[in-house]
């Protein structure tokens, strides 16, 4: 097998791994693997190479990784926002501090009072979307 062969099975390793285990890690062995592989074409024997892969991989790390999770970050809340804050849904369950329900684009979403001490909403009830907290919608009565 040549060396860039097994660079180039690295990369689409992590990719996978990276696809079922969504953490933005194994994506830098993909970017050092590719990179790795494309200088193996030219360049190297396998002990080289391996300091190169690390070092692409440590340097991805420290650089890649927290530039991507910024800008996931930022265009995921985005897009929630305008695709769910102020939107008005049914509520499914009865909605309290605890417990509550609300479908919305036909996804079922746990739901919470936005204020305390607010009256249940009995299911059935329109409500406007205030704010979330992870995959918690905060509703408000209309």
């Amino acid at each position: 097998m040549e060396i860039w062969m097994l660079f180039l099975i690295i990369s689409i390793v992590s990719v996978i791994i990276e696809i079922f285990i969504p953490t933005m890690f194994c994506i830098n062995f993909a970017f050092a693997g590719i990179l790795t592989a494309l200088i193996s074409i030219f360049w190297g024997s396998l002990q080289s190479l391996l300091i190169i892969f690390v070092l692409l991989s440590l340097i991805s790390i420290i650089l890649i990784k927290p530039t991507l999770i910024k800008l996931l970050k930022k265009e995921t809340h985005a897009d929630f926002d305008t695709q769910y804050i102020g939107k008005i849904v049914k509520s499914i369950e009865p909605i309290t501090m605890q417990s509550g329900a609300v479908t919305i684009y036909d996804e079922r979403w746990e739901a919470r009072l936005a204020q305390e001490g607010a009256e249940e909403i009995p299911a059935g009830e329109d409500v406007k979307i205030i704010k979330n907290d992870s995959l918690i919608l905060y509703v408000e009565k209309i």
